[in-house]
C-alpha cells in the first residue's frame, strides 16, 4: 500500500499513560513517544510542538521529535505557554499586591506575556490597583462574571495564544473561564467531568480550543503550586519587573541590588514616582527571599 506513513508537524493536546493527543493538519492523532526521546530523557508535554509520523494503523502513531520549548513549567507539566492569566478577586478573598507581583515576575522570567484580571469588580471597583499594573505596562483587565462586563476584552486578548490562568480558590477563576468559553461547562466549586478531573482520573494538564486559541487545564493549578515549583535566580529578578528594564543601566555600580544602594537608578525612578512604591517593596521582598539561594537546594 502506498503512503503507509506520513509525517506531520503537530500540537501536543493531553497525554494520559504514555498516550499523546496530537493536533496536526486539521486532524487529531493518538501517539506514542519513539524510544529515542526516552533515551535522550525526553518527556512529551501538553503544549509541545512535535514532528508525528502517522501510520494507515496497522502500527502505532508516533511522536519523533520535540520542537525546542520557549518556556516550560514543573506544575503543571505543560510547555510553550504564551500568556499567564493571574486572577484576582477585588473583595473576597482580598487582592495581595505581592502574590500578583510575584507571578508577573515568574511569568517574565518564564517567557510568558502577564496578564491581570480583577474579577468581581461589581463588588468592588479595582480602579486603583489596575491603574498600578497598566502603567507598568502588563495586560489589565477589570470583569464582573455576574453582568459581562470586560469578558469581551480578555476573550480578544486570549485569541491566537495558548494560555494558562491562575488564581487562588474563590477568586471566580472558574466562573471568568465559564463566562469566556462556555462551551467548557465547567462546574464552579465542584468537580468537573468536563475536564476530566473525576476521582479516578489522571490530573495532567490539556489544553483546549477556546477563545480562538488553546486554554490550558490545569487541575489543581493555584497561584500556590506556581509559587513553591518555580524561582527567579536573584540576579535576573529586576528585569522580571519590566519598568525597572529602562534604568537598570543607570546604576553607578554592575553590583547594584536595587534594593538600598547608593546611585541606583532604579531607586532614583522610584523616588520620580516612575515605579509604584508596592512594586519596589514587592520587589525587594522576592530579592531577600533569593538572595542566599543556591540553584542546587531548588
Amino acid at each position: 500500500m502506498e503512503n503507509r506513513f506520513q509525517t506531520l508537524d503537530g500540537l501536543i493536546r493531553k497525554g494520559v499513560g504514555g498516550f499523546y493527543t496530537v493536533e496536526a493538519a486539521g486532524a487529531v492523532y493518538v501517539c506514542r513517544a519513539r524510544g529515542a526521546l526516552r533515551k535522550k530523557r525526553q518527556s512529551p508535554l501538553a503544549g509541545d510542538r512535535v514532528r508525528i509520523t502517522v501510520t494507515d494503523g496497522r502500527s502505532e502513531n508516533t511522536i519523533d521529535e520535540i520542537y525546542p520549548r520557549k518556556n516550560a513549567l514543573l506544575r503543571p507539566p505543560v510547555a510553550n505557554i504564551d500568556t499567564l492569566v493571574i486572577v484576582v478577586s477585588t473583595s473576597v478573598p482580598r487582592p495581595s499586591a505581592f502574590l500578583i507581583d510575584k507571578l508577573t515576575a515568574l511569568a517574565e522570567y518564564k517567557r510568558m506575556e502577564p496578564a491581570v484580571v480583577f474579577t468581581k469588580t461589581d463588588e468592588e471597583p479595582a480602579d486603583a490597583l489596575a491603574s498600578i499594573y497598566r502603567e507598568a505596562g502588563i495586560a489589565t483587565f477589570c470583569v464582573s462574571n455576574t453582568t459581562g462586563q470586560g469578558i469581551d476584552d480578555v476573550r480578544a486578548w486570549l485569541c491566537g495564544k495558548i494560555s494558562a490562568f491562575t488564581g487562588n480558590s474563590g477568586v471566580g477563576k472558574t466562573s471568568l473561564l465559564n463566562r469566556l468559553a462556555p462551551e467548557l461547562s465547567l462546574e464552579t466549586g465542584e468537580v468537573s467531568e468536563k475536564l476530566g478531573r473525576g476521582r479516578h482520573t489522571t490530573r495532567q494538564a490539556e489544553l483546549f480550543k477556546a477563545c480562538g486559541g488553546y486554554i490550558v487545564d490545569t487541575p489543581g493549578f493555584s497561584a500556590l503550586d506556581l509559587e513553591r515549583a518555580e524561582w527567579i535566580p536573584k540576579d535576573e529578578l529586576a528585569s522580571c519587573f519590566r519598568e525597572f528594564r529602562p534604568y537598570l543601566d543607570g546604576c553607578k555600580f554592575t553590583s547594584c541590588s536595587h534594593t538600598c544602594d547608593k546611585g541606583c537608578g532604579v531607586l532614583a525612578a522610584l523616588e520620580a514616582g516612575k515605579i509604584a512604591v508596592s512594586r519596589h517593596q514587592s520587589y525587594v521582598q522576592l530579592y531577600n527571599e533569593v538572595k542566599d539561594k543556591k540553584e542546587w537546594e531548588t
